[in-house]
């Protein structure tokens, strides 16, 4: 059994025990935020970063304990991010869907719900919380999967960021109507980085989808890298929160070298 096979099966788990999802909180919740803001937030004209707020991971273990979910999400909006990323899983990532409503309500930016989706209720639930977008994984649903999650999210004005990591993901993305496709240069089977995944996937997407870059970008020379094979946003997490100072370590990402 693979990492993400243990995570998967361990969600379907904790979702047997969870009470049903309160839709009416949804729905005061979506009536409360901008419509779509994350598609909104990633045609800025400038290099767009997704900064990401996480407490582990099971590839780098312990990153921050306990995180000021609050102090981080104001640095990261110094520092001229465009989005916040927040990784909610409980178990491997030691996340909490609390923290979305405390980094949007600290930054005034959309906010990434990142979770492993596979069913649902997770999709209400996130936007109950706050969430201004939700990631769906295209390693875990196939192409009618992908098109109905897509579906439920509009009702509620919520975009979904697709994440591919090969060809058949991203076929499965593109088949369900994926509008923003992020691709994982993390291998979530192995955990291994490749930075020329999302290069290689690049020239196979769709016009008109939004493309975004995630894991193993670390430095200016990486944004400029990708963004010359075309993405419109840069997903980064463990390098900004490893930083003593977020709000400068994201400024050195946005700003022109």
């Amino acid at each position: 059994m693979t990492i993400l096979d243990e995570i998967v099966s361990r969600t379907r788990a904790r979702l047997g025990g969870e009470a049903p999802p309160d839709r009416a909180a949804a729905e005061r919740a979506a009536r409360n935020r901008r419509s779509f803001a994350l598609t909104e937030a990633l045609k800025r004209e400038s290099v767009n970063v997704i900064a990401e707020i996480k407490s582990a991971s099971p590839s780098a273990g312990p990153i921050v304990e306990n995180p000021d979910v609050e102090g981080i999400a104001a640095a990261y909006k110094e520092g001229g991010a465009a989005a916040i990323s927040i990784v909610t899983e409980p178990d491997f990532f030691r996340g909490s869907r609390g923290w979305i409503e405390r980094a949007a309500r600290s930054s005034g930016l959309p906010v990434l719900m990142k979770d492993f989706i596979v069913d649902e209720s997770q999709l209400i639930r996130g936007v109950a919380a706050g969430a201004s977008a939700i990631l769906l994984l295209a390693s875990l649903l196939d192409a009618t999967q992908i098109r109905d999650f897509i579906a439920c999210l509009d009702e509620f004005s919520c975009d979904a960021l697709v994440e591919v990591h090969d060809e058949a993901e991203l076929a499965r993305a593109v088949g369900g109507g994926a509008r923003i496709i992020g691709v994982n240069n993390r291998n979530l089977r192995d955990f291994s980085v490749d930075l020329g995944a999302s290069e290689r996937l690049a020239r196979q997407m769709p016009e008109g989808a939004l493309r975004v870059a995630e894991s193993g970008i670390k430095t200016r020379a990486d944004v400029d890298r990708l963004r010359a094979a075309g993405f419109d946003a840069f997903l980064v997490g463990e390098s900004l929160l490893r930083q003593n100072d977020r709000a400068a370590a994201v400024r050195q990402l946005v700003m022109a070298p």
